[in-house]
């Protein structure tokens, strides 16, 4: 008599690694356009780096990066809060992963700095619990790795190459940022937040110092957002209770 076994055949454990290494070749590759940018800023290739290491969400790291080169130092404290608001839906995953990751605090610390937009994708999109948590961990620790390497390569690289905009590398954020939206806008909700916010944003951007057009942007995303204007109604059901009372 063969036992049977609850594990995810290897067939499976192997797809879902391709999976994840594909995603880490894919984001890794932006850290060479971080690192450039970061060296152009004004920071230096070890600032880079460091940031790369400590901070580990590329978003943020674009955005502080991109008000930091706009305004430099007077511009540092709008920098951190544009940094700061885009890695707050890291908080969100991490209550999500939680319970795939596994139940012990120890491991939810260790799993905490791994918890980012593709280790969260790559995980959810798994159907059995141990392909969620190889998943995870794969692409976690993978675009770390990967990351940091491509950073230290964009730092260096930088410094030879010169201005990064002459290569396009400045626009590599907005980019980011677009594909990851335009998946997004299939409704008529998510639309109105997107138009809301770029209005804003491109209003204010001439009058005010650089972050926070951003900020106040985010702030008229979520009130959009919360009153859902131009959301679905939910419909309304007539049900014939044949004339009772």
């Amino acid at each position: 008599m063969f036992s049977e076994s609850n594990d995810p055949p290897v067939s499976a454990e192997r797809e879902v690694w391709r999976e994840a290494l594909g995603v880490v070749l894919a984001t890794s590759a932006y850290g060479v356009s971080f690192g450039a940018l970061a060296v152009a800023s004004g920071l230096d290739v070890w600032q880079a780096c460091v940031l790369s290491l400590l901070m580990f969400t590329g978003g943020s790291q674009f955005a502080f990066v991109g008000v930091f080169a706009a305004g430099g130092v007077s511009a540092l404290p709008s920098a951190i809060a544009s940094a700061v608001l885009l890695g707050v839906r890291n908080v969100a995953y991490g209550m999500r992963m939680a319970p795939i990751v596994g139940t012990t605090p120890a491991r939810r610390v260790v799993a905490a700095p791994f918890t980012i937009d593709e280790s969260t994708a790559v995980a959810i999109s798994q159907n059995d619990p141990r392909l969620r948590r190889v998943g995870f961990w794969v692409t976690g620790v993978g675009i770390f790795l990967g990351w940091n390497l491509t950073t230290l390569i964009g730092a260096l690289v930088g410094d030879v190459l010169g201005d990064p905009r002459s290569w396009g590398l400045d626009a590599a954020a907005a980019a980011a940022f677009l594909a990851l939206l335009w998946p997004r806008l299939k409704e008529r909700q998510a639309i109105a937040v997107g138009i809301a916010a770029a209005i804003v944003a491109a209003a204010l951007t001439p009058m005010l110092m650089p972050g926070l057009p951003v900020l106040v942007a985010a702030v008229v995303a979520v009130v959009v957002g919360w009153f859902d204007w131009l959301g679905r109604k939910p419909s309304v059901r007539v049900v014939d209770d044949g004339g009772a009372l």
